[in-house]
């Protein structure tokens, strides 16, 4: 159901990109191959044996109100320094660097010079020796597909991350499930499992009595409560595959391990995250009786919910627990 609801969110997110990109070329909002009238000031004068001189660009709000939709609350002054570069395939005019700029000149930085930051086009200008002040237009590479191209660098900016976190989760997976099965084979757990059985089974009436999932249960919900997130993955992928074991149908998830995942994402916090902490420092003190009655509150919500749910007539026909099959009668 997840792959599915991804694919439609992925799906939607292309189709509305595509639109917006087809709008803008349609409307011509970047100008793609149209000159921008500027006027350029030289602050020692022009000298032609210069390759690279120091300038001032100003456009004017009139110039700019010729870009579909742009932006004119800034206005005036719109005067930024900047460089002009002579190379061997032209004159170059760089400016507005690492300053707030009104769209759609923001955009047109942000996809055209992203490592520089700075607004650059070709231009003609050549004026004497000597003169401090003229006016030019500047050509700004084509701007086309800005949605698309941003959903792309999203998707493998966040691909990186996820390899990233994945792989920082491996020194903890591997700590806490190490000491788990310690603490099996010392028979810890089944003595934990008679402990929190009272508290535990009216939440799980479908386990047997003295599952072992019922005390990874509880100790992932005790690494939520106490906020150490790093041990609690461990716990709570334990106890699923617990759970998957008494599962009759290994393709649908039963009551008790929706009410392990509603109970996850809206556990008590007696102890605020450690991120929090780190963050905020001795301030996050502030936010304990908030954050207390904020995933107090979440939590009965998340416990009714998965309880109700499992009731309605169409979710209770579909329970693994009740659709398991009758054991063949033995010859």
């Amino acid at each position: 159901m997840l792959n599915y609801i991804w694919a439609g969110l992925i799906i939607s997110s292309l189709v509305f990109a595509l639109a917006n990109d087809t709008r803008d070329l349609t409307r011509d909002t970047y100008r793609n191959g149209k000159p921008l009238s500027v006027t350029v000031y030289f602050p020692s004068g022009y000298d032609p044996s210069q390759r690279r001189q120091e300038v001032e660009v100003e456009v004017s709000p009139a110039t700019l109100a010729a870009y579909p939709g742009a932006e004119t609350t800034l206005l005036p002054p719109l005067r930024w320094p900047g460089m002009l570069v002579v190379g061997e395939d032209g004159r170059e005019l760089r400016f507005a660097t690492d300053v707030e700029l009104p769209e759609p000149l923001s955009t047109i930085r942000r996809v055209t010079s992203s490592r520089a930051n700075d607004l650059r086009g070709v231009t003609s200008l050549d004026p004497g020796p000597g003169v401090l002040r003229a006016t030019t237009t500047v050509t700004f590479p084509a701007v086309r597909f800005v949605k698309l191209n941003a959903i792309t660098e999203a998707a493998f900016d966040f691909a990186e991350i996820a390899v990233t976190l994945a792989l920082g989760l491996i020194g903890a997976l591997a700590l806490w499930l190490g000491l788990l099965r310690i603490a099996e084979k010392a028979g810890l757990i089944e003595r934990f499992v008679r402990l929190v059985q009272p508290v535990l089974r009216p939440f799980f009436p479908q386990l047997p009595k003295d599952s072992p999932a019922l005390g990874y249960i509880a100790l992932n919900l005790t690494a939520n409560v106490l906020g150490l997130g790093n041990a609690a993955t461990p716990f709570g992928l334990k106890a699923m595959e617990e759970l998957q074991e008494l599962n009759p149908v290994k393709d649908t998830a039963t009551n008790s391990m929706v009410m392990l995942l509603a109970m996850n994402t809206a556990s008590v916090q007696l102890v605020p995250p450690v991120l929090l902490v780190a963050i905020m420092g001795l301030q996050v003190n502030q936010l304990f009786f908030g954050i207390l009655l904020v995933t107090s509150l979440s939590l009965i919500v998340a416990v009714f919910a998965a309880r109700w749910l499992g009731r309605m007539p169409r979710y209770r026909d579909t329970d693994p627990m009740r659709q398991a099959p009758a054991a063949e009668p033995t010859a």
